[in-house]
């Protein structure tokens, strides 16, 4: 893969991450806490809460997600971005704009999704 199209790709990954991060410190400054003199009943107040729980639950995922954004960035710095995890082919370059986080080539990543259902 040549430097330019890195380039692209550490671009797209950064730009995702400060994102995540962004929403994160968001969450942090407006929903962390919940005004009980601003909720006139017991069921609006249940709503807050699960509304709350739902954002808190969406930045968990996010956390995940942002782990596997440093760990492309990694491989973008030492060499194996763009590399199949599992086959050690070459990841096409659509599946890696659709996806820049990824690991695995598509054919990996069926069978995968395939041997995960057989097991589920």
């Amino acid at each position: 893969m040549n430097k330019a199209t890195l380039k692209k790709f550490k671009t797209m990954l950064t730009d995702k991450r400060e994102e995540i991060l962004r929403k994160a410190k968001l969450t942090l400054e407006q929903d962390m806490t919940l005004d009980t003199d601003d909720l006139p009943d017991e069921m609006d107040l249940a709503s807050s809460e699960y509304l709350q729980s739902f954002t808190f639950r969406l930045r968990g995922r996010e956390k995940s997600f942002l782990d596997k954004i440093d760990k492309a960035l990694a491989r973008i710095e030492d060499g194996s971005f763009g590399m199949c995890e599992e086959c050690s082919e070459e990841i096409a370059i659509k599946r890696l704009e659709a996806r820049p986080e990824t690991t695995l080539c598509i054919q990996c990543k069926e069978d995968q999704e395939r041997k995960e259902k057989d097991y589920s």
